[in-house]
């Protein structure tokens, strides 16, 4: 009887909007494992959906109170323009700048259970590269959906948007959306086309040890669209390379990501400036880029492609502007 009256309490304040209240630890716990019981009797219509992962899933058909698992997903959210339905986030969702003053439920990969079952949300929005399995399982144990993502490419940023899209009931919106990254990139495409050649580029992600983006990351497509070639490419996804192999293969660009290392961009800069045989560095050709741009599968990896397209091939931009 008193987890039935605390169930109907908690339903209460979520119904009217109020502050969810606070409760007994213990009572708490058992709630949790009890809620999946319980859910059931609740008159909500629902749907099945096949995750990112392969996984059939049922779903509120409309859900009105989300949390997103991964900043990716938050900006996703977002970009779909459902923000308003976002009741929780993780740690470093913070953009838009409208996620910021949400409420946080852990880092993406330390995900406080007790804090999301708090928020009582009709459904969670996971990333599998990210999101523990067992704490995926936790949620749904508590009756919880949870949509997971697998977007590990392009192609898969696109399908992960449509499938928010489906379970968020905006599936035009998505499309949209779907639409509009793929009108971008082909534009990016044509321009790319008209170039002579392809520049060796070395794109850093780390400083120590010295990282890079190997051939199945997001980095290594946005380098080949944008007319590059990227050195790094191979099967592991984030290889270690020492600075003998850098010199041997002698990029003529380097990208070194903002967060590499935690320096400002000038000392980023001076670990290369060091090595005056590259060609990148004989031409100036060493760039500090904004990580965020490359490192959240979400729309805005289209801002990074453009960055790259300017950096890798400036020809093409000063033909534009007859020079």
């Amino acid at each position: 009887m008193v987890i039935l009256s605390e169930w109907g309490r908690l339903r209460h304040h979520r119904l009217r909007g109020l502050p969810m209240p606070t409760m007994n630890p213990a009572t708490r716990r058992v709630l949790i494992l009890c809620c999946l019981l319980l859910s059931w009797a609740l008159p909500i219509h629902a749907q099945k959906v096949r995750d990112q992962v392969g996984r059939q899933i049922r779903v509120p058909a409309n859900p009105r109170r989300v949390i997103a698992l991964a900043p990716s997903l938050t900006e996703i959210v977002f970009d779909l323009g459902e923000g308003a339905r976002l009741v929780g986030v993780t740690q470093f969702s913070d953009s838009p700048s409208e996620a910021k003053s949400l409420p946080r439920v852990g880092s993406y990969v330390r995900l406080d259970l007790e804090r999301i079952v708090g928020l009582s949300p009709d459904l969670c929005l996971g990333i599998r590269d990210g999101n523990p399995g067992y704490q995926v399982e936790r949620i749904e144990a508590a009756g919880i959906p949870v949509y997971v993502t697998d977007p590990r490419d392009i192609k898969g940023i696109m399908a992960a948007i449509r499938g928010v899209g489906v379970v968020l009931g905006v599936p035009a919106k998505a499309a949209a959306l779907n639409a509009e990254m793929a009108g971008h990139i082909e534009r990016v495409r044509q321009q790319v086309a008209s170039t002579l050649y392809r520049p060796r580029v070395f794109f850093q992600v780390d400083a120590s040890p010295l990282i890079t983006a190997g051939s199945n990351t997001l980095i290594n497509e946005l380098i080949s669209l944008a007319g590059g070639i990227n050195l790094g490419a191979g099967p592991q996804d984030y290889p270690r390379f020492s600075w003998e192999q850098v010199l041997a293969l002698n990029p003529e660009v380097v990208l070194i990501s903002s967060m590499a290392g935690g320096h400002d961009s000038e000392q980023l800069k001076d670990q290369w400036r060091q090595w005056s045989q590259l060609s990148a560095v004989r031409s100036d050709r060493i760039h500090v880029v904004d990580a965020e741009l490359f490192d959240r599968p979400t729309p805005r990896l289209l801002n990074g492609l453009e960055t790259l397209v300017r950096i890798i091939h400036p020809e093409l931009f000063e033909a534009a502007h007859g020079r």
